[in-house]
């Protein structure tokens, strides 16, 4: 049965494998029906991590209400967007406020402010199975991304883990 109380899910941190700051995923997800944040999310106030964890907080939220057997491989555009969009939003609130510095968010800013973002998640981010808007401006985003994004890698930090809310306690 699927667990959908995600504020318990969410307030809880469990011990989770990190590799040079951020955890560790098999295939980009981990297994499960419950997303755990990190224990660094409750000590490390820093803007750019506090915006990773409101990415991952929007993003497994969504993916609790796509639902299915495993939660943790839901995706979907809207998913995404919606979670870059959350990304941001704490990006420009926190980082301007403690003058942060993070390259990769404020490119994403960039794409936002030049109106791209929705293709910047279908282009960068998308998959097969995603059902994309018929107004996206690809032809104007690739014109774009080939002056402003050279190189560009894109980045998702997930905060947190899914679980089978089963076995908490007993680690990923």
């Amino acid at each position: 049965m699927i667990r959908t109380s995600i504020a318990i899910a969410l307030l809880v941190a469990t011990a989770l494998p990190v590799q040079g700051g951020e955890v560790y995923l098999r295939d980009g997800v981990t297994d499960g029906d419950t997303f755990y944040l990190s224990n660094v999310a409750l000590t490390d106030d820093s803007p750019a991590l506090q915006s990773w964890v409101s990415y991952s907080l929007t993003r497994s939220a969504c993916q609790l209400q796509i639902g299915g057997d495993n939660p943790a491989r839901a995706s979907s555009f809207e998913c995404e967007l919606t979670a870059r969009r959350h990304l941001l939003q704490t990006w420009r609130e926190q980082g301007q406020e403690k003058a942060a510095d993070d390259a990769y968010l404020d490119t994403l800013l960039l794409v936002e402010q030049a109106g791209f973002l929705d293709e910047y998640v279908a282009h960068y981010l998308g998959r097969k199975t995603w059902v994309l808007p018929d107004d996206l401006q690809t032809g104007a985003f690739d014109a774009w991304r080939r002056q402003y994004l050279r190189g560009h890698k894109p980045q998702t930090r997930l905060i947190g883990s899914w679980n089978y809310a089963s076995k908490v306690g007993t680690g990923p």
